[in-house]
């Protein structure tokens, strides 16, 4: 069996891995990453709604927020300064109904909270911004925007290929365990590899590699899928915002978001819980098409009839079905120096990877 050595190992060429994968080769490391499939950014960061969140939603002390906000802040100047396509659309977030008013309010402290800016506006204000909705009241975000996800994940790439990093696809590891030295060997198939640090970023194969490792200690958290599916509009979007309704529990709300070429799609929805990421059906069912319709004229009662389509699907690696706080788990939880697990890395991972990033680098390095 062939074998390398190398300073820092990356597992998973996501948007967070390859995020890392630059913040570590900026700081001097020799990275490689190792992506199982034929290219990069092809599972979970492909299949996303490419919003850049403000960090509106998620708890004031909260993992999610904290890198969320900071995250959001960093991507803006990151696009801005590479020439990644982007725009700050904003965001509006309606109470159609008389009994969501007080949720709308809730949203608002929460937001606040985050030191988040929102601007509440009543249901006049809404429909002059975006005619044809129907709203009681609503909030407006400003900061909220939309990305070329791809062009991001491009530009993540080349940062870390222009510090030295290396990228090796159809790569997956097999399993490792931890040397007398505290290096970790790790079985690629026909490669072993001897790595110094690892970050295990493979998104929903996460579990199962942390679970391969002879060795680590502590729990491996459970991971719990969810499929969230997508149906477009078609033709162009009359709306040039953002559409969010009140969230309810478990998610966001069927909402509309935009491509920068201003076509609009509706979701995700709450798919099925599944534990099986090998068995994904990214598939989507016209037949859940009168479904999508009703729950947009809730707050959209001018939808054509028939004018949506089945588009993308997606899956969210979570760690229960209502979702919980990123995990980034180092040695306290775990007991190896050097390794670092990234679980239950779901919405707002995008907005988040480049604080995500930054935290894994000083873990690395405490």
């Amino acid at each position: 069996m062939e074998s390398h050595e190398v300073d820092t190992l990356v597992i998973g060429a996501g948007v967070v891995g390859l995020a890392v994968a630059a913040e570590l080769a900026r700081r001097g490391r020799e990275v490689w990453i190792l992506e199982r499939g034929a290219r990069w950014g092809a599972e979970t960061s492909s299949r996303n709604s490419e919003v850049i969140h403000a960090g509106i939603y998620n708890p004031p002390d909260s993992l999610k927020t904290r890198l969320c906000v900071e995250g959001r802040r960093r991507l803006y100047a990151w696009a801005e300064a590479r020439g990644v396509a982007h725009r700050t659309c904003g965001k509006l977030i309606l109470a159609a109904e008389p009994e969501e008013e007080a949720a709308l309010e809730a949203l608002a402290g929460r937001a606040a909270a985050n030191g988040v800016a929102l601007e509440p506006l009543t249901g006049a204000q809404a429909q002059a911004l975006a005619p044809g909705l129907k709203a009681r009241a609503a909030l407006f975000s400003p900061e909220t925007g939309i990305l070329d996800s791809h062009g991001f994940m491009e530009s993540l790439l080349a940062e870390a290929e222009a510090h030295g990093a290396s990228l090796a696809l159809r790569s997956e590891v097999r399993g490792g365990s931890v040397r007398a030295d505290g290096r970790f060997d790790l079985d690629c198939g026909e490669t072993r590899l001897v790595a110094r640090e690892v970050v295990n970023a493979a998104g929903l194969g996460a579990q199962a590699l942390a679970r391969r490792i002879e060795g680590r200690g502590g729990e491996v958290p459970p991971l719990v899928v969810r499929m969230g599916r997508y149906f477009a509009l078609g033709g162009r979007s009359p709306f040039s915002r953002l559409i969010y309704p009140v969230p309810p529990v478990g998610g966001l709300g069927v909402h509309l978001t935009l491509d920068l070429g201003g076509r609009a799609k509706f979701g995700p929805d709450v798919g099925p819980a599944l534990q099986d990421p090998e068995a994904l059906d990214y598939r989507v069912d016209p037949a859940l098409g009168p479904v999508f319709e009703a729950a947009v004229r809730r707050w959209w009662p001018g939808l054509p009839e028939g004018a949506l389509h089945p588009d993308s699907s997606g899956a969210r690696p979570k760690l229960s079905a209502q979702g919980e706080d990123f995990r980034i788990d180092g040695p306290e939880a775990h007991g190896l120096p050097g390794w670092i697990d990234l679980f239950g890395i779901e919405s707002p991972g995008l907005t988040s990877a480049l604080a995500l990033a930054e935290l894994v680098a000083e873990k690395l390095e405490a």
